[in-house]
């Protein structure tokens, strides 16, 4: 299906070094891409490159930079632009979560997650979408979540976050969409990753899981990757500003 074939393209997964990162970053070199892979670790990114290149045979860059400083966005992009072109496909995936009842949430804690969730997309996306423009085509997909449309106590500032990345996302399909530039967000459910280990093994809240959505289950981290292609690829050409929720059906029942 040449539509959806990413060879000759190069993508920058953020925050790619384990959990869905990794995963969409694995689906991106086996569509045929050329990918980056980022994070702040750089003994974890380089970890998860040889790792990737072992299970798919695929040319990975690592580079690691803080997504939160605009001046090491601007440096890390700058070494990317320089070994291999501004990249086609830009996945603003880098996030992070803390959990407090609302009155007793720390203020550095909001601070921290809108600006490893927000602000970093806004960044990241800003510098590589320069390059995109000078091209004329780019893909840029921002991670959101079920967060982005449902609350839940004890995360009130992570879903406000990805409520952001929604408007984010539609803002700039309107200033970028014009320049051939897509835009969209990829929105996951509930997914077992070493990061919710404790979720899912707490039993009741697995139990809830599979009540509250139709799939009657957690995600597996491959089942994203294949919303993520279409978005990353020629198919999706003429699909602009929209977030598509892989969430088993949590978000379309009550």
């Amino acid at each position: 299906m040449s539509l959806f074939d990413l060879t000759g393209r190069t993508a920058l997964v953020t925050g790619s070094s384990r959990g869905i990162g990794s995963a969409l970053a694995q689906g991106l070199l086996e569509a045929g891409a050329r990918v980056v892979v980022h994070g702040r670790d750089p003994d974890a990114a380089q970890a998860s490159a040889g790792r990737l290149r072992e299970i798919t045979g695929g040319e990975v860059l690592v580079e690691t930079f803080d997504v939160t400083d605009a001046e090491a966005v601007d440096a890390g992009i700058g070494r990317i632009e320089r070994a291999w072109g501004t990249p086609d496909i830009c996945v603003n995936n880098a996030g992070i979560q803390r959990r407090a009842p609302f009155t007793e949430f720390a203020t550095a804690d909001w601070h921290d997650l809108v600006a490893t969730n927000l602000t970093s997309a806004f960044l990241v996306g800003q510098r590589v979408a320069r390059g995109m423009v000078t091209r004329g085509s780019g893909k840029i997909i921002n991670v959101g979540s079920v967060q982005s449309r449902l609350a839940r106590p004890n995360i009130t500032p992570y879903s406000a976050t990805k409520g952001g990345v929604v408007m984010l996302t539609q803002g700039m399909c309107a200033d970028l969409g014009p320049h051939g530039i897509q835009t969209n967000a990829l929105a996951p459910g509930y997914f077992a990753t070493e990061l919710t280990r404790v979720l899912v093994e707490d039993a009741d809240f697995s139990a809830w899981v599979a009540q509250r959505t139709p799939a009657g289950r957690w995600g597996q981290v491959h089942e994203l990757v294949g919303a993520l292609v279409f978005l990353a690829s020629s198919a999706s050409d003429y699909v602009n500003g929209q977030t598509i929720y892989v969430d088993g059906g949590m978000t379309a029942v009550v």
